[in-house]
């Protein structure tokens, strides 16, 4: 497995901030049990979890240095949010998610930690365009707007608001079309 650990910053030297900030750091392969226990206590079924095996044994969805990971300040691995090979009609674009956070590290910051890490990751890689379905009040947080403004939509019926988009760079074109995801998430 290929990711990245979020280490917490030292309060000493930034007491301002929460302890979920991102200094990356890869991860070991032993992180794939603690990736599939992170999805299971977030989510109340196993289907993110097993979403997340299906992509990593995918090699057209899984990316090297897309899968990251939020470290709580006691060592615990807390947050999660993955990265994979999506396309819009044509171009090749990133799905974000499964994002998941253990219930109890949420709202605490070790999603944001992990989310924006993995963002940073994928704008360095010379990625351009990201989609999610989430939360309309969560992710335009990121920088994320509704995807209809680009003219992408997904495969699926789902309420505007909950289908989003981020562009890097508004420059640098940004495919139109439906968005075609990895076969494991089904659509």
């Amino acid at each position: 497995m290929t990711g990245h650990v979020l280490h917490p910053h030292n309060r000493e030297t930034n007491p301002a901030h929460d302890p979920f900030l991102d200094h990356p750091v890869p991860s070991s392969p032993g992180d794939v049990a603690a990736i599939r226990d992170i999805n299971l206590a977030a989510f109340p079924s196993p289907h993110e979890a097993d979403l997340v095996e299906a992509l990593r044994a995918d090699p057209q969805a899984w990316l090297p240095g897309m899968s990251w990971l939020a470290e709580a300040p006691g060592g615990e691995l807390a947050g999660y949010a993955l990265l994979t090979r999506c396309h819009v009609g044509d171009s090749p674009a990133l799905a974000l998610g499964p994002c998941a956070v253990r219930p109890e590290h949420q709202r605490r910051g070790a999603g944001s930690a992990a989310i924006r890490a993995a963002l940073r990751a994928a704008r360095e890689q010379g990625e351009n365009l990201v989609v999610v379905l989430g939360h309309a009040e969560y992710y335009p947080r990121f920088g994320f707007t509704p995807a209809s403004g680009y003219g992408i939509r997904p495969p699926f019926d789902v309420e505007d608001k909950y289908m989003m988009a981020l562009a890097f760079d508004p420059e640098r074109p940004v495919p139109s079309g439906v968005i075609r995801y990895p076969a494991a998430f089904g659509v």
